[in-house]
């Protein structure tokens, strides 16, 4: 694992260059107006940034996960929310990792051109959360189709992709020697899919990010946009899913440097009593915790990334990063808006806009409680818990 040697300050740099393009302002007027960047994803596109994860024959940069955290972090770090557009990056690898050749071949080109999004991954269903083996939408056989019926919450940005790639279970639990078995993962053309059986309905929430609960009344899905094996969609989304925590990791520590040298500046400049704020050590050491804490979930997202650029198992190390992380940042959150006071509420300042994003990140994409679930059982031993 080389990447303590190497920051990859090229791509910090270009990412840093794009984003300057996009101030504070453009992201406070989005998220006023409750809108989707577009502009901002689009130029993402262009410049290559979205295609980091496509193997360069099908028109992509052929970079690692390590890469793809380093362009989420920036973004993040530059004042923007990465949750506009960070589902192309782990969807990516479920695609590339276990696609069929015909799938890459006819689907990655024009991801990496922008001429399709693959924004959305449908897994959360109302009833079952977490528990993702007891989901209740199902894919029927008929013929050459597939046939869903079943309803998924919380899918983000089905409004603004093209596909999404959904878990529905074919073949019934009660049927299966391990739960986790007679799952399967497709590929939804989201706009045919809207007219012939799914229905969308948005889902207001405290942050602009737009999300969606999914009804299924008996979609049909071809069978060629089934991805890999049927039956083995669980373990298939699993390698979503731990890029998926470890990018979110690498948002949250961009999220947390933001905090982290918003609030230094201003302490150092404001003054009360005739000296700066940051003079106090009330002051600093909670902004000095937040920064330790935000570099070393640094490392442990380093390390997750590097697991599984290696091909290696790393559920134990994406989950306790995106922990690490989330909680860093949002100390670093808390510690910006008390001390920029009354100025900490005031949308001007942007404050309170990445303080509501990040707090996202407590309770999804899993719940902090859960991952320690997961260490209390997995990696600790101890009995499980549900």
């Amino acid at each position: 694992m080389n990447f303590l040697s190497d920051d990859y300050q090229d791509i910090r740099d270009g990412v840093r260059a794009l984003c300057a393009q996009f101030p504070d302002e453009y992201h406070r007027k989005v998220d006023a107006d409750r809108v989707y960047p577009e502009a901002f994803v689009e130029a993402l596109t262009r410049e290559g940034w979205m295609g980091a994860l496509i193997p360069e024959q099908y028109g992509g940069s052929d970079l690692g996960l390590i890469e793809a955290s380093v362009i989420m972090e920036e973004i993040n770090r530059a004042g923007g929310n990465s949750g506009a557009c960070h589902g192309q990056m782990y969807n990516m690898n479920t695609l590339v990792r276990h696609g069929s050749e015909e799938q890459r071949q006819r689907i990655l080109p024009k991801l990496a051109s922008g001429e399709l999004r693959l924004q959305s991954m449908g897994v959360t269903e109302p009833t079952t959360g977490t528990d993702t083996t007891k989901i209740k939408t199902t894919a029927i056989k008929k013929g050459d189709k597939y046939v869903i019926n079943g309803q998924k919450v919380w899918i983000s940005r089905v409004q603004h992709s093209d596909l999404m790639i959904l878990l529905a279970r074919t073949t019934p639990l009660a049927d299966v020697k391990k739960k986790s078995e007679g799952l399967s993962i497709f590929l939804v053309d989201i706009k045919e899919a809207m007219k012939s059986g799914m229905e969308v309905k948005p889902i207001p929430n405290m942050v602009n990010h737009e999300t969606n609960e999914l009804f299924f009344d008996n979609l049909e899905i071809p069978e060629e946009n089934l991805i890999g094996e049927e039956g083995q969609g669980f373990k298939y989304i699993l390698t979503g899913l731990n890029a998926e925590r470890a990018l979110i990791a690498a948002e949250c520590i961009g999220d947390g440097y933001w905090f982290t040298d918003r609030v230094t500046k201003y302490v150092s400049e404001r003054e009360v009593f005739g000296r700066p704020i940051g003079q106090n050590q009330g002051v600093q050491f909670p902004i000095a915790e937040a920064f330790i804490e935000v570099e070393a979930a640094n490392l442990m997202r380093y390390k997750a990334c590097a697991l599984y650029d290696a091909g290696k198992p790393c559920g134990a190390e994406a989950n306790m990063a995106k922990y690490l992380a989330a909680k860093a940042s949002w100390e670093a959150a808390n510690a910006c808006i008390q001390f920029h006071g009354g100025f900490g509420f005031a949308n001007e300042y942007d404050v309170e806009r990445k303080f509501r994003e990040t707090r996202l990140y407590q309770v999804a994409p899993i719940s902090t409680n859960l991952i320690l679930s997961y260490v209390s059982e997995h990696i600790l031993g101890m009995p499980r818990s549900f």
